[in-house]
């Protein structure tokens, strides 16, 4: 079943409705990054039902450690919302600490992996107690980092800080990227769950949550699960498991991913076609990243200079310097991007770029490419998705690798 645009402003407006005498709400919405989330036409849904009535509304972005919309992206994703009421988070800035998940509780669920304990921040508007409503709005898909993304993650990392930010990708990367991706429960999502639970438990915190496909660069809305329980969570995820999850007969020899240069503009973003494909490569096999709006590597600064002098060289590599250096330790959400967009030797990626030197490429540990050349042979307007035929070889083409898990059935049955 295809959500209608009435059949969600309904939905939305009830919600709203039931929730009587508010004057002051905070919309917690996804960046231009989360553009098919659908999640800008349900907070434009919100924001014109609330301000007919009167209410004042702040819209926060959920930025994470990505760069704040521009005011033309916001105005593509969240439609005629005015931009005064955009709240752009700074992961390092505007949060206040709330208290910590214990070391005993990491180390218990993650089998001993972990043994530090993480500090729980949020924006402090969350914390503001003029508000009477936040309604957190995003998707539920699968996630390299916590197996599926949104619910309380969009607090604690969307509107969070740096050490839950780095720690918790860290956990992730400890403990595995292909035992949590498409899953419920795992360690990173328990650890949300426990700071959700023991620190904004008397917030007003609802959750809208969206489950969503595009074909065609066309947004399909499959479910919203509107709701301030984990129950929300499990029925999307139980929704976006049959939704978002393509089993591919056998292990991908040659995969191409396409990366819309509206919406990828570095690696940090990109690798998304090495998270989500690696359960679906051969070994031996080959991924190859059409990438013609990246031109950095980083989402900022700092994260850029430290994917630049440490490179993508695999999960053992990363952990060793990691043990060695400091600027590894004080930055481990990025040390953790290191790990996950590595194949660890088992399939071989080129990034085919236009906007950096296929010499910046090479130095962070993939191949490159030339974008125009490989595009020829590999035209992401003429392919369709999955399997193709081209000059005689099989490949398999993926036109969005942030809305979807893919995996072999060989991988997965072994």
């Amino acid at each position: 079943m295809i959500l209608t645009n009435e059949q969600i402003k309904k939905q939305v407006e009830e919600f709203l409705n039931s929730r009587s005498g508010l004057k002051k709400v905070l919309l917690i919405g996804p960046d231009f990054t989360r553009f098919f989330s659908n999640a800008g036409y349900i907070c434009n849904c919100a924001y014109h039902y609330l301000a007919s009535r009167g209410c004042k509304v702040d819209v926060l972005e959920a930025l994470g450690t990505h760069v704040p919309m521009t005011e033309e992206q916001i105005a593509k994703m969240y439609g005629d919302i005015p931009v005064s009421c955009f709240i752009s988070h700074d992961w390092r800035h505007d949060v206040v600490t709330l208290g910590e998940v214990p070391a005993s509780y990491l180390s218990e669920v993650t089998e001993g992996l972990w043994n530090e304990p993480i500090s729980v921040q949020v924006n402090r508007l969350v914390m503001d107690d003029s508000y009477d409503l936040i309604l957190s709005v995003g998707q539920v898909v699968p996630h390299e980092v916590i197996g599926m993304a949104n619910h309380a993650k969009n607090l604690f990392v969307g509107v969070g800080g740096s050490d839950m930010i780095n720690k918790s990708h860290m956990v992730g990367a400890v403990y595995g990227m292909e035992r949590m991706m498409g899953k419920d429960f795992t360690p990173v999502r328990k650890v949300f769950d426990y700071a959700l639970e023991h620190f904004l438990s008397n917030r007003p915190v609802w959750f809208a949550l969206t489950v969503c496909t595009a074909p065609d660069n066309v947004i399909q809305t499959h479910g919203l699960f509107i709701g301030n329980t984990r129950k929300v969570l499990e029925d999307a995820v139980a929704l976006s498991q049959k939704t978002n999850i393509d089993f591919v007969e056998h292990g991908i020899r040659k995969c191409v991913v396409y990366l819309d240069p509206n919406e990828f503009k570095s690696t940090w973003l990109g690798n998304k076609a090495v998270y989500r494909t690696r359960m679906a490569i051969a070994d031996g096999g080959e991924l190859i990243v059409l990438a013609p709006g990246v031109d950095k590597f980083g989402e900022d600064a700092a994260n850029d200079a430290i994917i630049r002098k440490y490179g993508y060289k695999g999960r053992i590599h990363t952990l060793e310097e990691y043990k060695k250096n400091q600027d590894l330790v004080d930055n481990a959400g990025a040390a953790a991007h290191l790990i996950h967009g590595s194949s660890d030797g088992r399939f071989s990626i080129t990034y085919a770029v236009k906007n950096i030197s296929r010499k910046e490429i090479e130095d962070v540990g993939f191949k490159s490419a030339d974008y125009d050349k490989m595009a020829s042979k590999y035209d992401p307007h003429k392919l369709k998705y999955g399997y193709n035929t081209v000059d005689g070889e099989e490949i398999y083409f993926i036109p969005n690798p942030a809305l979807g898990l893919w995996i072999s059935k060989d991988m997965f049955n072994s």
